[in-house]
């Protein structure tokens, strides 16, 4: 009986196992499935780098400056009569704006030129008189001290009326200055006195101001450091003096709008501020207009150079690596990627100028750096986005964006 049931096990068995080999992928006996394909290479964006020529500018701010100033003070003590000018107008060189009672300094020129006309008078006579003794000494009818006190008085005669001639002449003058008028031609600011008040002379406090508001002085201030980089450039041949525009000068008003008149760098100090390490630029802008103003914040934007061979490279292309330094992947012939340390001179707009580190025909990938490692294999396809600065068109940025 048990071995009729073990028998009846063991066809059971061998179904099950039969069964189980006849299902597709439980064969022990079938070869398994080759190895899963190796994932795609990753695809990158590049963008080629290729010379251009390059205008480069800094954008410094400044303050605009009359470009001659007069404050208006009395040389001479009095009450105020008039004042013969309205507040805020143009007024010219020798424009009378007030008026300071003359009748004292009336008064003290014609007594100054009666003291001359006196002067005059007792110096004829004097001088008839030495001649009289003259003769009369040679007939001895005189002595000589007679004659020498004669011709000491007629010198003393001459100096009271040299002396008579200076007092009519500082009469004249104190009685002018009476009428105080514009020493420049320029726009009057606001009175500081009042008809009726007491003048003083030579007073601390002005009367008003003029100032000349066409041409304007624009002062910025520029770094020692960005002066030694640019005889630099300029000394190696990065860049290259161009002669019909490196004096030409942009400005931008405080509301970022340009302003229409181009104007000219005048002068830069010869002397560095020891506190900010930086120097004086004066530029001289045309101002039909008034639209400057003395004191207005501007932007001046100055041609430093040209460069004929520049290379630019999208800022979104430049990473940082753990130090710091600017880096930027590479794809070589071969589809390797390579990481270059970089140099970068300035920001263009939205491009690094290299100063190092890539050469032209260079690939840089833009986007899909995040999936590029150093040593790696990827497919470089254009950056199409790219949206670089026309050659000679560079955007004008402040030294500061300089990274070195």
């Amino acid at each position: 009986m048990k071995t009729r049931q073990n028998k009846k096990y063991y066809l059971v068995a061998t179904s099950v196992l039969l069964a189980g080999l006849a299902l597709p992928g439980c064969n022990p006996f079938k070869k398994t499935d080759a190895p899963p394909p190796p994932p795609p290479v990753p695809e990158v964006a590049v963008v080629v780098l290729r010379p251009e020529r390059v205008t480069f500018t800094s954008e410094l701010a400044g303050r605009v400056s009359a470009s001659l100033v007069a404050e208006v003070r009395p040389q001479v003590s009095g009450i105020i009569q008039k004042r013969l000018f309205e507040e805020g107008a143009d007024v010219k060189a020798g424009d009378l704006l007030y008026q300071i009672d003359p009748a004292f300094y009336a008064a003290a020129y014609a007594s100054a030129q009666a003291v001359l006309a006196k002067a005059e008078a007792n110096l004829t006579s004097t001088r008839l008189r030495a001649e009289r003794y003259q003769k009369l000494l040679a007939a001895k009818a005189v002595s000589q001290q007679d004659v020498d006190d004669i011709t000491a008085g007629l010198l003393q005669a001459q100096a009271e009326i040299a002396a008579g001639k200076a007092g009519v002449e500082a009469a004249r003058i104190n009685l002018a200055y009476t009428g105080i008028t514009a020493p420049i031609s320029g726009r009057v600011g606001k009175s500081a006195v009042t008809i009726g008040a007491l003048a003083t002379a030579h007073q601390p406090v002005p009367f008003t101001t003029i100032q000349q508001l066409d041409p304007v002085y624009v002062d910025a201030p520029q770094s020692s450091a960005n002066l030694l980089r640019l005889k630099k450039n300029l000394a190696t041949g990065n860049f290259k003096g161009d002669s019909a525009n490196q004096a030409k000068v942009k400005l931008l008003l405080e509301d970022g709008t340009a302003y229409p008149l181009e104007g000219v760098l005048q002068f830069s100090d010869v002397t560095v501020d020891p506190s900010t390490s930086s120097f004086l630029l004066r530029m001289t802008f045309p101002n039909p207009d008034h639209l400057l103003l003395p004191g207005m914040f501007v932007r001046a934007v100055i041609e430093e150079g040209v460069g004929e061979q520049a290379l630019l490279v999208p800022q979104q292309g430049v990473s940082r690596d753990p130090k710091g330094n600017p880096v930027a992947l590479v794809v070589a012939d071969d589809g390797k990627v390579q990481q270059r340390k970089l140099v970068l001179d300035r920001a263009m707009g939205d491009q690094w100028l290299v100063a190092s580190g890539l050469v032209a025909g260079d690939r840089v990938i833009v986007e899909g750096s995040q999936k590029a490692k150093p040593g790696g294999t990827v497919k470089a396809t254009p950056y199409a986005a790219a949206t670089q600065n026309s050659p000679g068109t560079a955007a004008p940025v402040p030294p500061a964006a300089k990274t070195n």
